[in-house]
């Protein structure tokens, strides 16, 4: 049996028998520059298409990216305002208010440094009657890369999601993590409205995205719920706070027969049973140094979602080929009984790893995981 891209990943998704696992992965943008430097390919995006991932989603497999296909900053016409530059970074103030410190020279998520919405009062002053007018929400959508995307998978049969950022994600760097965890404490019906508008206007653009230009075959979202060990709330604040307005986006998504793929870093075990109850079908990307077990999350929950990752990118890094072989004689076996699992590493693949290294890991990762 030999299956396109787009099939592959959609049997997995059900716990088809397929021809082999699937892959997907994503890259820093350092990394693959230096691949391009090397002579590996000629352009830093080509990288998908020259390792053959089956899966693609808007915002791309380079990190950083353009995650923006959906923009959901409060204020969408003022841009970035440039408050302080320096040789190694920049202090920018984006449309939500909030003063954020870039690194120019190495990639990473920027540092928070200051918030203007820091309570109720703030999100209704500067952030809901932006959220609430329609007349922004066609400039909210990036249609021209939503249809380019979209022609390459269906010219190439691979399997296209359409990435949305979740709740969460939504308010921690529109308010800071600090106040977002302390107000689901002490205000958490102001939290639980946030997550709510967020979810509702997130299906409202979805809906005039798909209408203009056609369905994509699935639904990323990314919303990270977990760091070090643990989870950022307990499984009741989750299912209070959040749950609902996860199940309105993810009803969505099944209402137009698309599959939704979670990807959550750090330590989310204990939200899993609740994330099923929200309705992902998979769950990405199973990091391992915040504590996640592919094998473990395999045999708790591998009946009900499929998983992608959980391959320590560390092995990798060291770049000695024994370790990324035990890597995947340890884990690939037990990960992709009863199909259901995609590779990748566990987090982003770092500058430290060379060409070498990854292109064994694939070749060698698609040679045990074929069935």
């Amino acid at each position: 049996m030999t299956l396109t891209s787009k099939e592959r990943f959609d049997r997995i998704l059900k716990h088809q028998p397929v021809d082999r696992v699937g892959l997907f992965e994503v890259f820093w943008k350092e990394t693959v520059q230096n691949w391009t430097a090397q002579g590996h390919f000629a352009q830093p995006e080509m990288v998908s298409d020259h390792f053959g991932l089956d899966v693609r989603r808007t915002g791309g497999e380079i990190t950083p990216g353009n995650y923006h296909i959906i923009n959901l900053v409060a204020n969408i016409d003022i841009g970035d305002q440039l408050v302080e530059e320096t040789e190694r970074t920049k202090l920018v103030r984006n449309g939500n208010g909030a003063l954020l410190r870039w690194h120019k020279h190495t990639s990473g998520a920027p540092e928070h440094v200051d918030f203007t919405v820091k309570d109720r009062r703030g999100w209704e002053e500067h952030i809901r009657p932006y959220l609430l007018d329609e007349r922004t929400y066609e400039r909210r959508l990036n249609y021209d890369y939503y249809r380019n995307l979209r022609t390459k998978c269906t010219k190439n049969n691979l399997f296209m999601t359409c990435g949305i950022v979740g709740a969460f994600d939504q308010m921690s760097p529109m308010c800071g993590h600090e106040n977002l965890l302390m107000s689901m404490a002490m205000d958490p019906k102001w939290v639980r409205d946030m997550a709510d508008l967020y979810s509702t206007v997130s299906v409202r653009l979805l809906e005039i995205l798909f209408a203009r230009e056609g369905l994509p075959d699935g639904l990323w979202v990314w919303d990270d719920l977990g760091f070090s060990k643990k989870p950022f709330m307990s499984p009741a604040m989750y299912r209070e706070l959040l749950l609902p307005a996860h199940k309105r986006l993810f009803r969505f998504a099944h209402s137009h027969h698309l599959p939704v793929v979670l990807h959550c870093d750090g330590f989310v075990e204990a939200l899993v049973p609740s994330l099923i109850e929200a309705g992902i079908n998979c769950l990405q990307p199973l990091e391992v140094k915040a504590g996640m077990d592919l094998l473990r999350l395999k045999k708790l929950f591998g009946e009900q979602i499929a998983l992608i990752g959980g391959m320590d990118v560390r092995a990798l890094e060291t770049n000695n080929l024994q370790a990324v072989e035990a890597q995947l004689q340890n884990k690939l076996p037990g990960a992709m009984a009863g199909s259901g699992y995609v590779l990748q590493v566990d987090h982003s693949v770092s500058p430290l790893v060379q060409y070498e290294t990854y292109s064994y890991f694939v070749e060698r990762g698609l040679e045990i995981g074929t069935y």
